[in-house]
């Protein structure tokens, strides 16, 4: 994956608090932040805004994720379009030439004033690169669906050291994508806990465009406020108002 000498990212936007692991995580949550539901299993819908190359990888990537004890996904007619304008109450997931800008995919949560609750999500697969080699495979595409579709469940990353051997899921980070393009069984596991306890009210299943804020571009991420790991991860935070703001954590990777 660094053979080309280009800088690449992994952009995850996150209205939320984070962690930043290196290493395998005991847990991976992104700081408790959940949707909000009152029984479980609950359904997640994933707005379809994905060309032909991708609704099997879609598809793929609902599949595994459902496979959780605590929740399913199911893929409907998206509202988000290219730009990926987030709906709440479900994820818009999407893909487009967004430009060689640096990141393949990039996943956004949005979260209720004063709670941990996520009131809707976007992801963006930017095939500006995944059209092309290395990234044009099925491995590659299945790894960064699965791993920003998992950002919007809650869940941060197991790895993120491209050089450690795979862990066998798509919350890893790898140079080879083979054995890493589907959830795991820590996964699953870290779902069921951040899902076992139950809310007084949902978050899940609204359907009105354009919720608590819109989906964000580069240049609206707001400061950045953090640059670690010898300045391959920053992060970069955005006030919406009314208590709400963007978070947005970059890997930057050579």
């Amino acid at each position: 994956m660094m053979s080309s000498g280009r800088r690449f990212a992994l952009v995850f936007g996150l209205v939320a608090a984070f962690v930043l692991p290196g290493v395998a995580e005991a847990n991976h949550s992104w700081g408790g932040y959940h949707w909000a539901r009152q029984s479980n299993p609950f359904t997640l819908k994933l707005g379809d805004n994905v060309s032909s190359t991708w609704d099997p990888i879609l598809a793929t990537t609902s599949s595994d994720w459902t496979q959780s004890t605590v929740l399913n996904t199911t893929i409907v007619a998206g509202q988000g379009k290219g730009n990926c304008r987030p709906t709440t109450g479900r994820v818009e997931v999407c893909d487009k030439t967004y430009g060689y800008n640096g990141w393949l995919g990039q996943a956004q949560i949005w979260l209720s004033s004063g709670t941990k609750h996520i009131v809707q999500g976007a992801v963006k697969l930017n095939d500006s690169y995944m059209n092309n080699a290395p990234y044009n495979t099925t491995a590659w595409r299945n790894l960064v669906s699965c791993q920003e579709v998992g950002h919007t469940l809650g869940l941060d990353h197991q790895d993120t050291n491209f050089n450690n051997a795979n862990l066998g899921t798509c919350m890893d980070y790898t140079n080879n994508p083979s054995t890493n393009q589907h959830p795991n069984k820590h996964d699953y596991d870290e779902l069921v806990t951040i899902y076992t306890h139950l809310d007084s009210t949902t978050t899940v299943g609204q359907a009105v465009t354009g919720g608590p804020g819109n989906s964000a571009g580069q240049s609206d991420w707001g400061r950045e406020v953090a640059r670690t790991d010898g300045g391959h991860t920053s992060v970069f935070v955005k006030d919406l108002g009314a208590g709400a703001s963007l978070i947005t954590f970059v890997l930057w990777i050579r």
